[in-house]
């Protein structure tokens, strides 16, 4: 079985925002056993997985992604599309833009502390369109 979704996310302030269920509704059936692969079309947001809890652990590492990114930083030389953007950037090279999560009785196998989580680095990022696939048997 291989099947694939492409959803666009509402926008979001900028942040760590769990976005669990909007794959989780996203998808029709999973399969008994596979993988679920998330792709994010934008070079100035990512993703992650990580506790989805205490909403403080997102706002701490929202911050602590500011401080190794900061904005208006002499040394950039990508300054045309507004303060926020090269950092935006440098933050989605560290987060990634894809996640692999398997599936195991036809559920994403998420630990129970985990979830998904966009990680929008813009002030103003708009929509945000990811692909979802999923294989297995």
């Amino acid at each position: 079985m291989v099947a694939q979704y492409e959803i666009s996310l509402p926008p979001f302030q900028r942040g760590i925002h769990s976005i669990t269920r909007h794959i989780s509704e996203a998808m029709e059936k999973l399969p008994s056993t596979g993988m679920v692969n998330l792709f994010i079309h934008h070079t100035s947001a990512g993703l992650m997985i990580n506790e989805n809890a205490d909403p403080s652990v997102a706002r701490d590492l929202h911050q602590a992604m500011n401080h190794l990114a900061p904005e208006r930083m002499p040394y950039y030389t990508h300054v045309m599309e507004g303060d926020d953007d090269m950092p935006a950037h440098i933050k989605s090279a560290l987060t990634g833009v894809s996640l692999n999560i398997p599936v195991s009785g036809g559920r994403m196998k998420l630990g129970t502390w985990q979830g998904i989580f966009l990680c929008e680095f813009r002030e103003r990022g708009g929509s945000r369109k990811l692909t979802i696939t999923v294989t297995g048997q």
